[in-house]
């Protein structure tokens, strides 16, 4: 379920009946393109996951806060657990409203002169919203993807952005830790603890590494992590329910 805080922010509080609660947002919407993305909706929570059909998302930002950092890449690529459609893939290199930092630069080789030349926010989001649309995004540590893009949908397009996610981090946390956060008695006894992040996950299934921080490599890798996931420790009948929040 979504509820909101004084301040008007989203709190995630449960998974919600999705198609349900998009065709509320979808009421409620005036956006031309959150609408349209709204109306589409997406499947119930009892589709098995070989029917869904999902989209791996990755953002590449400026910094960590959403609250003063900025979205500079966005990557999408749709896919199900038999096949990646790297035809249909969306990459964009979107202008900030910050100046980039050099610690950006080297981290994400995004330079000044790619930003001249990139989208500007408002036109990529409503680019985005069809390629999301009716499909399930699948993300690693959704926490990332959901606080910018829902900052960005607000500041460019005048409304916050809810989509369904499946966490392939979540995921990992579930079988490796029991949660995203290890114990305090993990720490205290020295227990080892298992990295959740995208190239040890993959490292476990013997995925190929590739070059991190790339919008669009990583939303491929993320895929090919949740199809690895599922092969190793889930049906392909699985209810979509089970995974998504």
């Amino acid at each position: 379920m979504i509820r909101f805080n004084p301040a008007g922010n989203s709190i995630e509080t449960s998974a919600p009946d999705w198609p349900s609660e998009l065709a509320r947002l979808a009421e409620r919407s005036s956006q031309p393109g959150l609408q349209a993305y709204y109306r589409a909706g997406c499947p119930t929570g009892d589709t098995p996951l070989e029917q869904v059909p999902l989209a791996a998302l990755d953002i590449e930002t400026t910094g960590l806060d959403a609250r003063r950092d900025a979205i500079v890449s966005i990557g999408l690529i749709p896919f199900n657990l038999q096949r990646i459609r790297c035809r249909e893939a969306f990459y964009r290199v979107v202008k900030p409203d910050i100046p980039l930092s050099e610690e950006s630069i080297t981290y994400h080789r995004i330079t000044h002169s790619d930003i001249r030349r990139a989208s500007d926010p408002a036109s990529t989001l409503n680019l985005l919203l069809k390629a999301m649309a009716g499909r399930v995004m699948v993300v690693h540590y959704r926490a990332l993807e959901r606080a910018f893009l829902d900052r960005a949908a607000r500041q460019y397009l005048g409304e916050p952005l809810f989509f369904p996610v499946i966490d392939t981090m979540q995921l990992e946390a579930r079988m490796h830790r029991g949660s995203a956060q290890p114990s305090w008695l993990a720490r205290l006894f020295g227990r080892k603890i298992e990295s959740i992040r995208l190239a040890d996950s993959r490292q476990r299934y013997g995925l190929p590494h590739y070059h991190a921080h790339h919008a669009l490599t990583d939303a491929v890798a993320t895929a090919e992590l949740l199809q690895a996931q599922v092969l190793t420790h889930y049906q392909p009948d699985t209810p979509l329910r089970e995974l998504w929040y």
